[in-house]
């Protein structure tokens, strides 16, 4: 007990050591995070086609290998072959072994040191705006739920129920306090969130017949409301709509990203929640709150 008070003591009182251990859990959070980006959509397709064969009443094989976030140990994509503690080292790891697999020579995804890097750049902002204290914790869950929300979003056009139900709970649950928004406004932003993106959906879906967004955007938004309360609701939906455009048109203009292929709205969102996140106070200067 008086080493834990010791080091808390330490972290208050230098900002280096604090922003130093900062870095570090970032570092290594952004390392997980990877793991839930590429395991949580093949553990949930399991799960769906488990689910779908009792539905027909199929045999299941119950021999089938133990798969979720920790097991199997992580494995070469191509060559199968194990990774080493040491080759798991957040950035360093990369360097050292310039990006290849060290078996097989096969190119390591960019996308790992990547996340591992941005996850360590918003933990250290978020310690920075809001300083040692509760709301610096929640805001790292906050933002670490987001980066993995994203990345998913964009590669398999899923926002998964694992993730974004359990934070809209948790954004209730912490703002019981008024962390970040009186209880009240917390209740009513979730429900306002998600019902005016289905009110959208709808809308488009009359007027077009196409499917303009996923329901993973609706529980999204009611999670940003959650967490911020539905006053914040007009000025993210504002944000994401902005970042979409700006994004959207950048892909198309410079990266040849074809207009008929449709772009996941999700990333957009998790933007617009980490701008609100950080720089809620200077927004608002200009976007008072009602």
């Amino acid at each position: 007990m008086e080493i834990l008070e010791s080091t808390l003591r330490l972290l208050q009182s230098s900002p280096l050591w604090l922003f130093s251990l900062t870095t570090i859990l970032g570092l290594l959070v952004g390392s997980f995070l990877n793991v839930v980006i590429y395991r949580l959509p093949i553990i949930l397709e399991r799960d769906w086609k488990q689910q779908c064969a009792e539905l027909n009443g199929q045999s299941i094989d119950d021999n089938t290998q133990t798969y979720n976030l920790v097991v199997p140990r992580s494995r070469c994509r191509n060559c199968q072959q194990l990774i080493k503690a040491w080759q798991n080292i957040p950035i360093l790891s990369y360097l050292l072994l310039k990006g290849r697999c060290p078996n097989c020579g096969t190119k390591i995804s960019l996308q790992y040191p990547l996340v591992e890097s941005l996850t360590a750049v918003i933990s250290i902002w978020a310690v920075i705006e809001f300083g040692f204290s509760w709301k610096t914790g929640a805001a790292l869950l906050f933002s670490w739920s987001l980066i993995a929300l994203s990345i998913i979003d964009l590669q398999k056009t899923l926002l998964p129920d694992n993730i974004t139900l359990p934070f809209l709970w948790l954004g209730l649950l912490i703002n019981t306090t008024g962390l970040f928004a009186k209880p009240v406004d917390a209740i009513v932003g979730a429900a306002a969130g998600y019902l005016t993106l289905w009110s959208v959906y709808w809308i488009f879906k009359k007027i077009t017949g196409k499917e303009g967004m996923g329901y993973g955007d609706f529980k999204l938004l009611a999670m940003l409301g959650a967490w911020f309360g539905w006053q914040a609701l007009p000025l993210l939906i504002l944000l994401s709509s902005a970042a979409g455009a700006v994004i959207g048109i950048s892909l198309i203009l410079f990266a040849g990203h074809k207009r008929q292929i449709p772009i996941p709205f999700g990333p957009y969102l998790a933007i617009a929640g980490w701008v609100y996140l950080l720089f809620s106070g200077k927004l608002h200067a200009f976007w008072p709150i009602p």
